[in-house]
């Protein structure tokens, strides 16, 4: 075993090197997330009766408890806990398997590992690198975490700091697994990620049948592990046991699995495609090769629609007479709910509508930077051998990203209105009327692919960040200058708008058509990855 680790330290060194950026941006965004929650509550709920009225409205609502999942403790740090420490979870695991399968799997599909492995390198020293690499940053999450909310309490501060990051391990060691079966990263990290999907399904189905975190469904899920430790009320530190011994588990696993087969190699090998046909053309090569990905999309905006909209009508109710809480709806939602329940129903629908946007641009993110992983893994270069230009090409790309966010949108609308039960239309046009920001963010990417390669995944950032502002921004009360850098800032506000002005949107979708265009006449004149 010894010597089937030769080389980890070199391994490891060289991972956090290339990760200098990508981790400390990462647990920083996840860290703040959550040490910036008490404050953001405390101007909220600024009374302990009012933190009681809203954990106990919060414990009788399914909805909310499929959201959220059940509050244990009214503090401060209690109400964080509920709030955020899931939402921190899943990102502490999408950070890790990330990580995992960036250093094994991505490695091996370049030929880099291949490289590496020719000298004195240990059968093993990749696998262990890459899981220290994890490791390394979900501890750094850990200690900031634990540092941050310190002083809401010391003991509920370590127990939701070591359950994110146990929750990031536990998915560093699946990602592991999956990065031993198949022959591409994309597709280890796609497995990986649905099972984190499932992960977040079950805890959902089993709060919302359940209160209090009892359900079979609920510990069947690590997230579910996450609410069970109970950080801030009556800490349950034997919760954390599960994880040690499910990453144990895991890790023997990909252990096992690495040792049985050949360098590239996988336990599931890649399905041959159609060679003609259907995929005759450069864009229904797109199309195939993204299809997967656009009818994911699509089920999980259609179901967080319907399960958005059924909770609209119960939006007055939990917000009651709380100024503060109507007050951060609003600026959301961009519109006055002092109108009654229906004027508030319509912040909160418009308020939805514009998170569906923010998330539809990681989407359109993730589609254009496909380009990218057909160019670094040399399939791009014998389709361009032939007759397909490099427009054709990377327009085939462009559509299914850009038509794609339009579709994920438009269900998302559609189950808002089905979920809500009446204006479906208006629901619609909502969700649609966030695409010219999605597509704005989509084309930044194209166009960072096309001119600039080798950052084109600061693409990410930029989609993040409108994320970060749309969804923190309001509850810390910035200013309106600094919410204006989104491009979601300008969008109108619908359902409940007065006036729509159309010259945002028109502006927006023509700086969108002009960055793509300078995109295309980029990627058109360089070198091709080689």
């Amino acid at each position: 075993m010894k010597n089937q680790l030769a080389g980890t330290g070199v391994l490891l060194r060289l991972a956090l090197r290339r990760d200098r950026v990508m981790m400390p941006v990462w647990v920083l965004a996840t860290t703040l997330m959550l040490v910036s929650m008490p404050g953001s509550l405390g101007s909220v709920y600024a009374t302990a009766a009012e933190r009681a009225r809203i954990a106990a409205s919060m414990n009788v609502n399914s909805s909310m408890r499929a959201l959220y999942g059940p509050v244990f403790g009214d503090s401060l740090g209690g109400l964080t806990a509920w709030r955020a420490g899931v939402y921190g979870a899943v990102l502490a695991a999408a950070m890790s398997l990330i990580i995992v399968v960036r250093h094994t799997r991505e490695e091996e599909e370049t030929g880099r590992q291949e490289l590496l492995c020719a000298a004195m390198v240990g059968r093993r020293a990749p696998l262990t690198a890459a899981l220290l690499a994890a490791l390394v940053a979900d501890a750094g999450v850990a200690l900031l975490v634990a540092g941050g909310l310190a002083g809401q309490g010391a003991p509920g501060a370590i127990a939701l700091g070591l359950a994110v990051a146990a929750t990031g391990t536990f998915f560093a060691c699946t990602a592991a697994i999956t990065a031993q079966l198949t022959e591409s990263a994309r597709a280890a990290k796609g497995i990986a990620a649905a099972v984190l999907g499932a992960a977040f399904v079950l805890k959902a189905a089993g709060d919302a049948g359940t209160g209090g975190g009892r359900s079979a469904l609920t510990w069947a899920s690590p997230l579910g592990w996450v609410e069970n430790v109970r950080a801030f009320a009556t800490e349950r530190w034997w919760v954390l046991l599960l994880f040690v011994a499910a990453v144990a588990a895991q890790t023997g696993a990909a252990y096992v699995l690495a040792g049985r087969r050949d360098l590239g190699m996988s336990f599931l090998p890649s399905r041959p495609g159609p060679a003609e046909g259907r995929l005759g053309t450069a864009g229904a090569l797109a199309w195939r090769l993204q299809r997967g990905s656009v009818l994911g999309w699509s089920a999980g905006f259609l179901i967080a629609g319907v399960v958005f909209g059924g909770m609209a009508d119960g939006a007055a109710d939990l917000v009651g007479d709380n100024d503060r809480t109507r007050e951060i709806i609003e600026r959301m939602g961009g519109q006055d709910a002092q109108g009654g329940s229906g004027a508030l129903t319509d912040a909160f629908l418009a308020t939805m509508a514009g998170m569906f946007g923010m998330v539809a641009a990681l989407y359109a993110v993730s589609s254009v930077l496909r380009l990218a992983g057909e160019e670094s893994g040399q399939r791009a270069e014998p389709l361009l051998a032939n007759a397909v230009g490099r427009l054709r090409w990377a327009g085939g790309h462009l559509a299914v990203a850009f038509g794609g966010s339009a579709l994920i949108l438009l269900l998302a609308g559609l189950g808002l209105g089905v979920g809500h039960g009446r204006e479906t239309g208006a629901a619609i046009g909502a969700t649609l009327a966030q695409l010219p920001a999605v597509w704005l963010i989509g084309a930044l990417a194209a166009l960072l692919h096309g001119a600039v390669p080798r950052y084109a995944a600061a693409a990410w950032a930029v989609a993040g960040g409108a994320l970060a502002l749309g969804w923190v921004g309001p509850a810390l009360d910035l200013p309106q200058a600094v919410l204006n850098l989104s491009p979601f800032a300008h969008l109108p506000r619908l359902p409940g708008a007065q006036d729509l002005d159309a010259a945002p949107l028109l502006a927006l979708t023509a700086l969108a058509v002009a960055l793509t265009a300078a995109g295309l006449g980029a990627l058109r004149r360089r070198d091709m990855i080689a």
